[in-house]
């Protein structure tokens, strides 16, 4: 007969919960990483203001304004300096005063002409997802004057809506490469390491000479062979597939050498001892102890194509206009006169610097999350 301690149902402990499988249990150590978090959350932003770049994007990207105009003063102050719930817009102009060094005209803010502004404002028009059309911003002036928080170029572009509006294309660039070499480097990488003999010392002596190219001079002869006169989807496509050729190398080494060591262990010795095929011996033993480092290198990996981007972009190689992206943003930078002159050139550097650090941070966190389990 069962005494009452057995009658009893089990009490919740601290540590029990109702689903204890892999997702789970990376989750609950991720989410304990501030750092993790935090390019988790800005990996989020990233991506949905990248989709929705023209909502987010306070002015038309190709509008011209007054060029190399410096970045306007935003506050919670009206032209009276009382506060107010509604930003103004104090654009930067001439004070009248002079500095008594230089004898050279100092900017101030002038607070004679204030730009309102609010949320869900009415705009360029555009379409959302590229088929339904629509006018509204996320923020800009409510009286359809320009604004320019990060300044303009020299063309008189608002840097701000271009830097929003670039982001679409670097990082569909960065995800299109890193989905290409992922895919091409886990598949030559688990075949090389699973198949062995013969075959894995062909495939291996092929990827060391993809690895022995130096890939910067490379990457400048392949883009430059490419007409200028070209269309822009060609010679994007043409730029993704030269950054995917030549990056999947060094993720198939690493997949190689975890397929070489899952190859020996106990199960799936059974497993081939059962006479299981390969193809299930792969997709149900060796990829999925695979994909946690294939998801760490994943993560690692996009920051090192946005920076390549934005490097060849800077050069001229990456992308062409009327196409925007972060690279060719930076193109204006060419000369120490005009960073000089126009600090606020620099700004697309701030964009670059926040997504690297995104999922550098997001990639750090996913691999101390990944690698007890």
């Amino acid at each position: 007969m069962p005494t009452p301690a057995e009658e009893a149902p089990p009490k919740a402990g601290r540590f029990i919960t109702g689903n204890e499988g892999y997702a789970t249990l990376v989750w609950r150590r991720f989410r304990r990483s501030i750092m993790g978090m935090i390019g988790l959350t800005l990996v989020t932003l990233l991506l949905v203001v990248s989709i929705f770049a023209d909502f987010f994007a306070p002015m038309d990207p190709n509008r011209a304004e007054l060029p190399f105009a410096p970045p306007d003063v935003i506050a919670f102050q009206t032209p009276q300096d009382t506060f107010s719930l509604i930003p103004y817009v104090y654009p930067i102009g001439d004070s009248g005063e002079f500095d008594p060094i230089t004898f050279q005209p100092i900017s101030g803010i002038d607070k004679t002409n204030p730009t309102p502004t609010s949320l869900f404002v009415s705009g360029n028009a555009y379409k959302i997802l590229w088929f339904i059309p629509s006018n509204i911003h996320f923020f800009g002036s409510t009286d359809g004057r320009p604004i320019h928080l990060l300044g303009t170029d020299k063309f008189g572009r608002d840097i701000l809506s271009r830097g929003i509006v670039g982001s679409r294309i670097s990082l569909m660039i960065a995800l299109a490469v890193v989905a290409l070499t992922t895919v091409v480097g886990t598949l030559v990488g688990i075949t090389s390491g699973y198949l062995g003999g013969r075959t894995d010392a062909w495939v291996q002596r092929f990827v060391e000479f993809v690895l022995a190219f130096p890939q910067l001079p490379l990457y400048l002869a392949l883009t430059s062979l490419i007409p200028v006169t070209a269309p822009s989807n060609i010679f994007l496509s043409f730029v993704i597939a030269v950054m995917a050729v030549l990056g999947w190398a060094q993720l198939s080494r690493e997949v190689r050498s975890k397929t070489l060591a899952l190859a020996r262990i106990e199960y799936v010795r059974a497993a081939i001892a059962v006479g299981s095929s390969d193809i299930r011996i792969i997709t149900r033993h060796i990829l999925p102890n695979v994909l946690s480092h294939i998801i760490v290198a994943v993560t690692l990996a996009i920051p090192s194509v946005v920076l390549l981007e934005s490097f060849l972009g800077f050069l001229g190689f990456a992308v062409k206009p009327p196409l925007i992206s972060w690279g060719l943003m930076l193109q204006d930078t060419g000369t120490f006169s005009v960073i000089g002159s126009y600090p606020w050139i620099l700004s697309p550097v701030i964009f670059v610097l926040i997504t690297v650090f995104a999922f550098n941070a997001l990639g750090d966190g996913l691999r101390d999350a990944i690698d007890p389990y």
